[in-house]
């Protein structure tokens, strides 16, 4: 079904909530898809949708087997509540040799052993977008956020109002080890601003720090 190990060919294993939203977003985005569920409702429900779609038992390795789950570089285990089956498939999927399996999990423990039986990557969605709404809670002005490890993150951000009308290398940003990558200014965007950009109210910031100073820098009167 897939095709020389492609990057954009994908499996997506569970089509509940997250796994149907994964496998909507990704075929907007042009990738090619192939949803499986036990369930023969959700698959009928979903088969317009997608590249292919197939109802069967994903812990079955013989199953997975004959419709050549290996040809996918990247297959995606998104049951939902049954965590058994999310491990039995994720231990079959190994054994097969897919290269690349992401799993979902609900807790820490679930993700630790998911790693262990062969996952190559364990997300926990409910746990992560709470950390995101609360880093967004906690920053005012925050209008983006990419991570980049623990605790630091680039972020875009209104330009906090301790900082306007000042030169960027004379601010407080760079003395709090905030490091403004660059300044979108109306349709312009300043890439790599001098120290002697003067920032404005409607400036919007793309700044790089710890995510801790950038919060206590955005909340700063």
């Amino acid at each position: 079904m897939a095709n020389n190990n492609r990057p954009s060919e994908f499996a997506v294993i569970g089509l509940g909530r997250f796994g149907s939203s994964l496998a909507r977003t990704l075929m907007s985005r042009g990738a090619s898809v192939l949803g499986i569920d036990r369930s023969p409702q959700i698959v009928q429900q979903m088969a317009d949708e997608l590249t292919q779609a197939v109802a069967l038992d994903a812990t079955d390795e013989n199953a997975l087997r004959d419709i050549g789950i290996e040809a996918f570089q990247t297959v995606i285990v998104a049951i939902g509540a049954n965590f058994e089956a999310s491990l039995l498939t994720t231990v079959a999927l190994r054994e097969i040799g897919v290269q690349n399996i992401l799993c979902k999990a609900q807790t820490t423990r679930q993700r630790e052993i998911l790693l262990k039986v062969g996952a190559t990557r364990v997300i926990l969605p409910e746990h992560e977008a709470g950390q995101r709404l609360a880093v967004e809670l906690m920053t005012p002005g925050m209008l983006g956020q990419l991570e980049l490890g623990p605790g630091f993150a680039v972020m875009e951000v209104c330009t906090p109002p301790s900082v306007v009308d000042e030169p960027l290398g004379k601010s407080e940003l760079r003395r709090r080890g905030i490091n403004v990558l660059a300044i979108k200014r109306g349709d312009r965007v300043i890439v790599t601003p001098s120290p002697d950009t003067v920032l404005r109210s409607d400036d919007i910031l793309v700044v790089l720090g710890k995510v801790q100073d950038i919060e206590r820098c955005t909340r700063a009167e």
